[in-house]
């Protein structure tokens, strides 16, 4: 049996599009677990302000890469919501998959 992948997303958000990135987020969340995303994390940094991180696990480097790609898009009618907030657009949007070592 293959072990999850650990995903971290990571980006800035404009800071005049905080309440509407905040929003928009409930649902992106929510979302993920239609890709069979597992323990779903969101965090704000301490020292870099409107820094956000994501964190989840998923099944296998296939899901991985389908989310990554629809995550980057646009077209996603959930994802793609976030990204006008988003310092830098999608260039910005920061993602990494991590296999966990025993």
């Amino acid at each position: 049996m293959t072990k999850p992948l650990q995903i971290f997303m990571e980006y800035k958000i404009n800071k005049e599009n905080l309440h509407e990135y905040e929003q928009a987020m409930v649902t992106v969340l929510d979302t993920l677990t239609e890709f069979e995303a597992t323990n779903i994390q969101w965090f704000i940094s301490e020292e870099q302000p409107f820094l956000f991180v994501e964190m989840f696990q998923l099944p296998t480097t296939s899901h991985y890469h389908a989310l990554k790609k629809l995550r980057q898009s646009h077209e996603h009618p959930i994802f793609g919501s976030i990204i006008p907030y988003i310092q830098g657009g999608t260039d910005k949007i920061h993602c990494w998959a991590f296999q966990r070592k025993e």
